[in-house]
């Protein structure tokens, strides 16, 4: 199943959601709290019209909404027999309200699994606007009442367009979006500035809002950790990492959780895919400098991920990476970070020594496996979320 037909599901799931969410609020205020008799013919037709509406969610990981609507008859009898006999009516009461919980479980899981369902390709789409943003405004000065016709404009409204309609109801929105669309309608180059400085950094954070779906927990053994620390575990511990257990999407996904950890990292992205046999996704940072005077600068990084666990990075890869550059300019790219699974040659170090050494830019960064390990060491969450550890 598609990505769209995969959504097209969903939201029909979340329409009859709805619509036993309507029913469930107007019959609630009729189950009874205390000991009655009888029924009402609204009641009964709401009950009727619950039922089937039952087939229309779909089970979520084997969940799903089962209860019934109860019988208002038999619930107050029910009171009457707990309060003849003094009996505690916490069970019955928690009971009664067993369908209203189970829309609010399936109403939880149905977000979290769309949110799941569209990770990759929000970020495909962010991507595209961050880049396309920065090449439709180098064009024009801030305060320009000329209107951009350019046809990028179309690729930044279309991926704003399919990225409200991936988000659907999963986050709320907390951003410019009114202000967003307002300016892609009048297009002028001082919008289309709106938009790049205020709207769409505004909006990207509900957008990043709605990637934080993996809540499941990680399997762990049956044991109490106090019982366990005190009992003096022997041994030593493990540093190596497994980077066999992850692919190249994967290794770029933990570069992006660990650099979006670092305090002197911000507004981390991913770029868009690039065409070469080796190359996946570059990402992109702003990384915050300060001295002791006081001042603060930012200056833009572009991190570049290897995932090459049976073969060295050589000078040629530096090369071809430096070339490469310009794709991501403007703004300019004032350092490059190359970060593997494997190592770097001696050849290699050497090249990025020298141009280092001749104050050339960007300066080059190399981040071995070695390196890597020692940043994980601080981030146990991520080692144990990417199953690094043997």
């Amino acid at each position: 199943m598609d990505l769209d037909e995969l959504l097209r599901v969903m939201d029909r799931a979340a329409a009859n959601l709805a619509k036993l969410q309507a029913i469930w609020d107007r019959a609630q205020p009729m189950i009874p709290t205390r000991p009655q008799r009888g029924t009402s013919r609204e009641y009964e037709d709401l009950r009727r019209s619950w039922t089937p509406l039952l087939a229309g969610l779909p089970p979520i990981d084997g969940t799903t909404v089962t209860e019934e609507l109860p019988d208002i008859d038999e619930a107050g009898q029910s009171f009457i027999y707990h309060y003849e006999f003094d009996e505690p009516t916490y069970d019955l009461e928690n009971r009664l309200e067993r369908p209203g919980h189970q829309l609010d479980e399936y109403r939880f899981r149905l977000g979290q699994a769309r949110r799941r369902a569209i990770h990759d390709r929000l970020d495909e789409l962010t991507s595209t606007v961050n880049v396309t943003l920065t090449q439709i405004i180098e064009s024009f000065e801030p305060d320009s009442s000329a209107r951009v016709e350019d046809p990028r404009t179309a690729v930044v409204a279309d991926s704003v367009s399919e990225i409200e309609r991936l988000l659907g109801d999963t986050t709320e929105r907390k951003g410019r979006w009114g202000d967003l669309h307002r300016h892609l309608h009048f297009g002028q180059g001082h919008d289309w500035h709106d938009i790049a400085e205020m709207d769409w950094p505004s909006v990207r954070a509900d957008i990043e809002a709605a990637s934080l779906s993996e809540l499941d927990p990680l399997p762990v053994p049956a044991i109490d950790l106090g019982v366990a620390a005190s009992a003096r575990p022997t041994g030593g511990a493990s540093i190596g990492l497994d980077w066999s257990v992850i692919d190249d999407d994967g290794f770029e996904r933990l570069l992006f959780d660990l650099l979006r950890g670092f305090p002197s990292y911000q507004n981390v992205e991913w770029l868009m895919k690039t065409r070469a046999p080796d190359r996946g996704r570059d990402l992109s940072a702003e990384r915050v400098i300060k001295d002791d005077g006081g001042t603060t600068r930012t200056e833009r990084v572009i991190i570049q991920a290897k995932h090459w666990t049976s073969k060295s990075v050589a000078p040629a890869d530096i090369t071809n990476t430096l070339a490469a550059l310009s794709l991501w300019e403007p703004p300019i790219v004032r350092a490059l970070v190359i970060a593997t699974s494997g190592r770097f040659t001696t050849d290699a170090v050497a090249v990025v020594e020298k141009h280092n050494s001749d104050g050339k830019l960007p300066l080059i960064e190399l981040w071995p496996d070695s390196r890597l390990e020692t940043q994980l060491s601080q981030r146990p969450d991520l080692v144990a979320l990417y199953r690094l550890r043997p």
